[in-house]
């Protein structure tokens, strides 16, 4: 039996084009930024999303966390969208890092109302007082889906007005932008922070670059150190991310295609699945027991993640062209044991 990994688009491998720059990779010792892959990466990501300066990190986690401290005093808190990923999915390391606390504002389809989140903001004495605003593009817990232009123009200027800095988890942007059709440099410009994730739907095996003004960095790199994210010849890994950047993107419209695509055929079958919310690559699928559902998946050879009440479906580079007409086959044998 195949086996179709639909859990999370960071199951890919890397390409043999990676495996061979890995291996071919020059390498030196990154903790004393001696690594000249590394630095070569972070500065092709800060060119092409805008910025002056990047920094490798291990996670996604390690990046936006690292941006958190970057931009929090002990005791302020953050403004984040409902179903945020550094709220559900970073356990507790705001609380544990920073010293901060979260504010959530509703964020339908992953976008909240400016008006909102300037209602959110707080300064009074008796409130923790607000620090920072954080989007997130594409939202994950809200399906995948993509923070227009002009809801984040006017969240930039809310935060602007309001003499704060905002940082992006933008750990699928490139999504974003292909959904959009712009260049990913639009959709993190305006943001202080940004945190880019290499490892899922661009492919490579490990690793996140936070963007930042280049005054940022050292600090960054304290905070990276103190969180113990030196990771030495991380060149090896970093060859891979290069490639990731440049050829990644390329893909990134056909997980779309194949995610719409899922989800309309699971419409047919007549699982609860909310169209609106399929925009990049996720179809997050409701209306039956999650745990259950994914059991009796697993066990026609079809993998994927129960998240809470959903079922949730990633597409990705390494799934065949015809994984979606023999997904939605297992499901419809599932559907039969049920």
């Amino acid at each position: 039996m195949h086996i179709l990994d639909f859990r999370s688009d960071t199951v890919t491998k890397p390409t043999p084009t990676m495996r061979h720059a890995m291996a071919e990779a020059e390498v030196g010792d990154d903790v004393y930024s001696e690594d000249p892959t590394v630095n070569r990466l972070e500065a092709k990501a800060a060119e092409m999303l805008g910025f002056e300066a990047g920094l490798y990190m291990p996670s996604g986690t390690m990046t936006n966390q690292v941006a958190l401290m970057l931009h929090l005093k002990r005791g302020q808190e953050v403004i984040a969208p409902k179903g945020a990923h550094i709220y559900e999915y970073e356990p507790g390391s705001l609380a544990v890092l920073s010293g901060g606390t979260i504010r959530l504002v509703d964020a339908p389809y992953g976008t909240p109302d400016p008006e909102a989140v300037r209602a959110a903001v707080h300064t009074s004495v008796h409130q923790a007082p607000t620090g920072l605003i954080e989007l997130e593009n594409t939202h994950n817990y809200a399906g995948g889906t993509v923070v227009p232009l002009e809801a984040q123009h006017a969240i930039q200027q809310v935060a602007q007005e309001a003499g704060l800095p905002i940082h992006l988890d933008g750990a699928r942007l490139f999504n974003a932008a292909t959904a959009l059709n712009v260049s990913p440099a639009e959709v993190a410009k305006g943001f202080r922070t940004v945190s880019i994730c290499l490892s899922k739907g661009l492919g490579a095996p490990v690793g996140s670059i936070l963007l930042m003004p280049k005054e940022f960095r050292a600090e960054a790199w304290r905070y990276r150190k103190l969180l113990g994210g030196g990771m030495r010849q991380a060149g090896v890994l970093a060859a891979a991310g290069i490639i990731a950047l440049t050829e990644g993107p390329k893909g990134l419209q056909r997980d779309h295609q194949m995610a719409r695509a899922l989800a309309e055929g699971m419409l047919e079958l007549r699982l609860e699945v909310d169209l609106q919310s399929v925009q990049t690559n996720m179809v997050y699928v409701g209306g039956t027991s999650a745990t259950h559902f994914a059991q009796r998946l697993a066990g026609l050879g079809l993998l994927a993640n129960p998240l809470g009440s959903r079922v949730r479906f990633v597409t990705h580079r390494d799934l065949p062209d015809e994984a979606v007409p023999m997904a939605l086959q297992r499901i419809r044998q599932a559907l039969q044991i049920a």
